[in-house]
């Protein structure tokens, strides 16, 4: 079945509600780990860009199979990084890097296998962004259509390899490799947000992120880790989610920022992380709130980016006119018991809770 969307949670023609989940059904649930070859190809890639499938690569690889990524690669411009590349080869993907000096647009993804070939032509590139938070439109092709076009991985893979293209594979023992030079470094300190990045994620709170907020210091109810529950769309809201905790094939990718607690007054490294093989949600730790009973059920969390690694956290209570305002943007479900979240920019929601005007300029 041929399947559309538009993400993130805009409209599809079937069962899956973005890119995420069309390479959910390609690579995970029509697919037997070890069988035919996975492709990627895509003009733009970063870690977090793969997080959800780098376990699904292995356990493909390591039954047999092949992952096989084209990447766009540049001295100059930020395409694609050296750790989602490094995590590839990492995992016994072959990895082909595009130098050019015209960018790389094409982004495609798929699978060929005895029951034929599949793809996905999008305009999602391999990034945290393009998998879930930009506005991007992908269709999936089952076998039975591509069986009646003709196409075919291997021959356009093959097209792409016989062209006058600089094209490295980059050796991940050799880090004087000339190929890493054409990727930059995500952890580099000296990153700047791309304005798109700038973006506040207003969550709809439920009892099992605040149950240990309201509870009283030294009751059963005060033990345990406190956690906010966050979609599995939230890939391209978070710093590279690179320190990985593996235990068998179960996998959790994690990442460390820095929280500025606004209604404590106070700041705080906590740990993002993202459950790969378990329930696909993000959890945002956020101990400091703690037996505060600053939130409830029904409470709005504004979480804010406001530099790579750098967030802000406030809450809104129940009834309240910001309360209201916010909880317009909180479009999309997460799960099935009503809890919702979504995005908007900085400046909208600087504006909205009035540290700046509708000018833009900061209120003081």
């Amino acid at each position: 079945m041929n399947e559309l969307t538009l993400h993130p949670n805009v409209y599809q023609t079937g069962a899956s509600k973005g890119l995420v989940g069309l390479l959910e059904r390609l690579w995970v649930r029509e697919h037997t780990p070890g069988e035919g070859t996975i492709y990627i190809i895509s003009g733009f890639a970063n870690y977090n860009g793969g997080v959800r499938f780098y376990d699904v690569f292995r356990r493909h690889i390591d039954n047999g199979g092949r992952v096989v990524a084209f990447l766009g690669g540049s001295t100059s411009q930020r395409l694609s990084s050296k750790q989602v590349v490094r995590e590839l080869l990492q995992s016994g993907a072959e990895v082909n890097l595009i130098n050019r000096k015209r960018l790389m647009h094409a982004k495609s993804y798929g699978v060929c296998t005895g029951d034929g070939e599949k793809l996905i032509v999008t305009s999602g590139n391999f990034t945290g962004p393009g998998m879930s938070q930009n506005v991007e439109l992908s269709v999936l092709l089952d076998s039975a259509t591509a069986g009646e076009m003709d196409f075919s991985w291997e021959g356009m893979t093959q097209a792409m390899l016989g062209q006058r293209w600089d094209i490295h594979r980059p050796d991940i023992a050799n880090p004087d490799d000339p190929a890493w030079q054409l990727l930059y470094d995500e952890e580099d300190r000296g990153l700047v947000l791309d304005e798109s990045d700038e973006a506040t994620m207003v969550v709809r709170l439920g009892h099992a992120d605040t149950a240990r907020i309201m509870a009283i210091p030294g009751t059963s109810a005060y033990k345990g880790s406190q956690y906010f529950w966050l979609s599995k769309d939230a890939f391209g809201f978070f710093p590279p989610l690179t320190i990985l905790n593996r235990r068998g094939y179960k996998s959790t990718y994690s990442t460390m920022i820095t929280m500025n607690f606004v209604d404590l007054g106070r700041e705080e490294e906590v740990r993002v992380t993202f459950e790969a093989d378990n329930n696909l949600d993000f959890r945002l730790g956020t101990g400091p709130l703690r037996g505060t009973q600053l939130a409830q059920d029904g409470d709005i969390a504004a979480i804010t980016r406001r530099r790579e690694g750098s967030y802000e956290l406030r809450i809104y209570r129940d009834g309240t006119p910001l309360h209201t305002a916010l909880t317009r943007y909180a479009i999309s479900f997460i799960g099935h018991r009503g809890k919702m979240y979504g995005y908007l920019s900085n400046s909208e929601f600087d504006e909205v809770i009035g540290l700046r005007n509708a000018r833009g300029a900061r209120i003081h």
